[in-house]
């Protein structure tokens, strides 16, 4: 996707590189993480530039806990909880077909992107 801004095709880049087979996390099994990561991937081509310009930040959207990953959803990014494909993104939501994930919560700790992860338990 060479119409991306830099920094979300980095962040698409890093969800490719882990497979779509192999759970980055402990608790998050294949099925999981599969439908998770196709739906980040889309998010990143059709929100992606949009999330950017809102500052939503990598570890808002990709973080899991350090060391527990998915398993602590209080460290999870918006696309890290569900799976599911979003339907729209502003300043403060990500928006899903039923439900939103914010990042104005007060004294939200973000986790690592998942891609850290991934490369902390190899």
């Amino acid at each position: 996707m060479s119409d991306l801004p830099p920094a979300v095709a980095s962040w698409r880049d890093q969800l490719e590189r882990i497979s779509e087979r192999a759970s980055p996390c402990r608790y998050l099994t294949p099925t999981q993480w599969a439908t998770m990561r196709e739906s980040a991937i889309d998010f990143c081509d059709r929100f992606g530039a949009d999330a950017l310009a809102f500052a939503w930040t990598d570890r808002q959207l990709f973080g899991v806990h350090p060391e527990h990953g998915t398993l602590r959803v209080d460290y999870c990014g918006a696309l890290m909880i569900a799976g599911n494909r979003v339907q729209g993104v502003d300043a403060d939501r990500i928006m899903f077909e039923r439900t939103a994930a914010r990042r104005d919560k007060p004294g939200q700790v973000w986790g690592l992107p998942i891609w850290e992860f991934k490369a902390k338990v190899s």
